[in-house]
């Protein structure tokens, strides 16, 4: 497969310094069908998400893309996912954005918790078993949108979207 672990990530990006450090996963709707593509950056915990209407690579890749529009390349540097089979299309991902990814340890969700503490929120407003299928965009970025305006204590009580916006001057857009 030629998957890079995240041992082999730098040891900086753990340090939560510099911007551009992503984790990704998936959501997956009721009975696996239909879902959404959840992306946070790790030192502002911003949040971006594209809906999928499957789990093929292709489909992956081009929501990535869709989730990373607005933000600006210099601010997508690395990407952390997790084992599944959805991101079978990463080499692709890796020439499309740019950026290098690596891949958590197997069952280790830990590795990626702004993702997987992101996914929670998230779940306040896309129950499990939920019907993802026709999920529309839409009301997904006005969902992006509360959590990334939402106080974090982590940030002291800033919004990811403040933290974001001080550190890269865009302001996101749903």
């Amino acid at each position: 497969w030629g998957r890079v672990s995240i041992t082999e990530r730098p040891a900086a990006v753990d340090t939560r310094l510099r911007s551009g450090h992503w984790e990704g996963d998936t959501i997956h709707g009721a009975h696996h069908k239909g879902g959404v593509v959840t992306l946070v950056e790790r030192k502002t915990r911003v949040l971006v998400a594209a809906p999928i209407t499957d789990f093929k690579a292709s489909t992956i890749n081009q929501a990535i893309q869709n989730a990373f529009r607005g933000i600006p390349t210099q601010f997508i540097r690395t990407l952390t996912l997790d084992n599944g089979k959805e991101f079978a299309g990463f080499k692709q991902l890796e020439e499309l954005l740019r950026a290098r990814i690596y891949f958590a340890d197997p069952y280790s969700p830990w590795q990626r918790g702004s993702n997987e503490n992101a996914n929670g929120l998230s779940r306040q407003y896309l129950p499990k078993k939920t019907d993802l299928r026709n999920l529309d965009n839409t009301y997904l970025q006005t969902i992006v949108q509360a959590l990334n305006n939402r106080p974090r204590k982590i940030l002291n009580h800033r919004t990811p979207a403040e933290r974001f916006l001080k550190l890269t001057r865009v302001a996101l857009h749903p």
